[in-house]
């Protein structure tokens, strides 16, 4: 059976909307991952999954330790169902939130928290300051990986931390070991650019060539810059870690001397943004199945709901992407809809209403927060279900 015949199978008892993550894709992509991570631990970004029970069969496996949390109270809430190991990879201005985990002695041994300038510090003092018996909080820096050429002209790649140099960062780090109730245990450089960014998108051969050509110049001035600000930092502090990279480059990442794990996430559902780079390829796992309820016209479909589009700058490439059957396109006057979506193409007219048509989110995790449950498939039949974290009442952003 090819996969719409199997997934067809596996959930003809279901009424769609649903989503579904196909195991032996997820299994295949972290295999593929931990061979490029050339036996560096992989921390798993939980923004790409947002499945607690599907987070626990990843680090089961072998080659991934630790949990990239995106808010703090995800972070807290993680370690009180037994996980372990948990960074927050952006800082935090949630008051509450730092209260409990300074009171909270598992927690603080548990969850490391970010910053990238002394107002944090400030920051956490203050939200902190009420709590009695509170707990030594650990702290992560946060380093600018992004790309800068022509005097400041040109950048690529996230706007995250101001710090971009050694002194900086050996200045920070020295303001944190004066504070009591601080514990500076790691580093972190997430290089946006390279792991993020396909380097060989489809239709455009002066894209690529510029793409190529600026991560290939991003890396070389990484490698020498990470190295200086870990050689400075661990002057002053102990580190625990050294976290750097995503899906997009682990295996480069991971070569550094400096960096001691990589982080990833999307690798592991492989949605469509992660379809263009030379260096892997990766099984679509994370899918969703939406019902033909119309044929408005010949070589027409239209499906239920549908307008679930990607975070980042908007574009085409931030919509879902009509996956099985082949051959389906969006009307270029609609697009993805709120209710509902329609559907062009030579395989619109083999589509009947109650039909299927499965979809691919643009990015990984966002699609968890359109459902519940993501229907767990192994061969052609459901094996289990995993509560997304909507599934069991949490949403953090």
């Amino acid at each position: 059976m090819d996969d719409r015949q199997r997934y067809d199978r596996a959930t003809a008892h279901l009424d769609p909307p649903f989503a579904l993550l196909d195991l032996a894709a997820l299994r295949s992509n972290a295999a593929g991952m931990s061979r490029r991570a050339g036996g560096k631990p992989i921390r798993v970004a939980s923004k790409s999954i947002r499945s607690r029970p599907v987070l626990e069969r990843i680090l089961a496996m072998d080659g991934f330790a630790g949990i990239m949390a995106f808010t703090l109270p995800e972070a807290l809430w993680l370690v009180s169902t037994g996980l372990r190991d948990v960074l927050v990879a952006y800082p935090t201005a949630d008051r509450a939130a730092l209260a409990m985990l300074a009171a909270d002695t598992r927690a603080a041994q548990e969850i490391t928290v970010m910053v990238d300038r002394a107002e944090h510090l400030d920051f956490i003092e203050s939200a902190v300051a009420d709590v009695r018996d509170r707990h030594e909080i650990r702290i992560c820096l946060d380093i600018d990986a992004g790309f800068i050429a022509f005097g400041g002209r040109f950048r690529a790649g996230a706007r995250r931390s101001p710090i971009r140099d050694a002194d900086q960062a050996a200045d920070l780090a020295a303001d944190i070991a004066k504070r009591p109730g601080f514990r500076l245990v790691g580093l972190m450089a997430y290089e946006a650019q390279i792991a993020g960014v396909g380097d060989n998108p489809p239709g455009n051969p002066a894209l690529t060539r510029a793409i190529r050509l600026m991560q290939a110049r991003s890396r070389r001035e990484l490698i020498m810059r990470r190295g200086r600000i870990v050689q400075a930092v661990t002057q002053i502090a102990d580190l625990e870690f050294v976290n750097g990279g995503g899906t997009g480059s682990i295996d480069k990442t991971a070569r550094e001397k400096a960096v001691t794990e990589v982080a990833a996430g999307s690798g592991f559902f492989h949605p469509r943004l992660f379809d263009f780079y030379r260096g892997f390829t990766g099984r679509p796992a994370a899918l969703f199945a939406l019902p033909v309820v119309r044929r408005p016209a010949p070589g027409v479909v239209t499906v239920l709901g549908g307008g679930y589009h990607a975070s980042g700058a908007p574009g085409p490439d931030r919509l879902p992407q009509p996956y099985l059957p082949c051959g389906l396109r969006y009307d270029p006057d609609e697009g993805a809809g709120e209710v509902q979506t329609p559907l062009l193409g030579q395989a619109a007219e083999d589509l009947r209403v109650g039909d299927r048509v499965w979809f691919r989110h643009a990015k990984a995790g966002e699609l968890c927060e359109r459902f519940a449950t993501l229907h767990l498939i192994d061969g052609d039949e459901i094996v289990d279900e995993a509560p997304t974290y909507r599934g069991e009442g949490r949403t953090f952003l």
